[in-house]
């Protein structure tokens, strides 16, 4: 009896799951035999919902069974927000580029170069942007670069388009970002006395991003990389930059002279001071250098590098 009562509550469960396949079944076949109205209402709907995998399943079977319906172009653009939306944005930035390859006098092209530049703007981006653990500076800033080359072109082909605006917005911010990460890793680079490095990274926000918040930042680098390297003249035509576009800069004393405090660095540290965290054995830390200001005619232009140089921003 104890079997025979086993055995029926797991007939009825096989029982159970066999209707769900037949239905789940049945329910793709109807959707495969819908019209292209009813598939594209249905994508919509999920889109409304804020279902984007069920959308991206509807849009994707209204291109496979529609490729040349009168929804089919636009169910590619609203492919591209939902695979935006659903958080893929490698995937987004494919779609927004066959659509832009494909169609690219239709009348809404501008939101596949806006959405393009939205997708690479928004990866990388999640929990560590949230919650300011670190800066996005401190990180790889590939996608910031590709974000703002994308909005550059929407920017450039639709000055009129109605997603300009916010995009120029979205250029100055990313603009400004490139700048911070490449002082951030110009200051690890002196911090680890690679001044070649540090200073062709200072150089760069001088020549690149001049219109950013950190250029004086980049001088105060590009000054004492090129003083520790020996390099007077350069050393003092980033000074002569630094006096004249930044003369309230705190490093500048009353005499005009510029000064710059010398750190201790690791290597310069005894075991005992490290494993102590400083309370014990500590170094004598440097005492502050001077670089008087001479008058120089060096262009900070001259050697622009390899570093890829960004355009102007559109004037408004």
């Amino acid at each position: 009896m104890a079997a025979k009562s086993l055995f029926l509550p797991l007939a009825l469960i096989l029982a159970l799951l066999a209707t769900i396949n037949l239905s789940g079944c049945a329910s793709r076949d109807a959707d495969r035999e819908s019209t292209e109205q009813q598939i594209y209402n249905r994508a919509q709907s999920a889109l409304r919902n804020n279902n984007f995998q069920l959308a991206i399943e509807y849009l994707d079977m209204l291109e496979a069974q529609f490729p040349f319906g009168r929804y089919a172009e636009q169910a590619q653009l609203e492919l591209i927000y939902a695979q935006y939306r659903a958080n893929r944005p490698e995937v987004a930035q494919h779609v927004a580029n066959r659509f832009i390859r494909l169609h690219p006098q239709h009348p809404n092209a501008d939101y596949a170069y806006y959405m393009r530049g939205m997708a690479a703007y928004g990866k990388n981006r999640g929990l560590v942007d949230r919650f300011g653990l670190t800066s996005p500076a401190e990180r790889d800033t590939t996608s910031a670069l590709q974000a703002f080359n994308h909005f550059s072109q929407l920017v450039n082909l639709f000055p009129d388009s109605q997603y300009t605006p916010d995009a120029r917005q979205r250029m100055i911010y990313l603009r400004n970002l490139l700048a911070e990460s490449e002082v951030y890793v110009a200051n690890f680079y002196m911090d680890k006395g690679a001044y070649v490095a540090a200073a062709n990274r200072a150089r760069t926000v001088v020549q690149h991003y001049s219109q950013t918040e950190v250029v004086d930042q980049a001088l105060a680098v590009l000054i004492e990389a090129n003083w520790r390297l020996g390099l007077n003249e350069a050393a003092q035509a980033a000074l002569q930059l630094m006096h004249t576009n930044f003369p309230d800069h705190p490093g500048f004393r009353d005499d005009g002279s510029f000064e710059f405090t010398q750190v201790v660095r690791n290597r310069d540290r005894s075991w005992v001071n490290i494993i102590s965290l400083g309370l014990l054995d500590r170094p004598e830390i440097p005492p502050p250098i001077r670089i008087d200001l001479t008058p120089v005619e060096v262009d900070l232009q001259a050697d622009r590098g390899a570093r890829p140089q960004l355009p102007d921003l559109p004037a408004t």
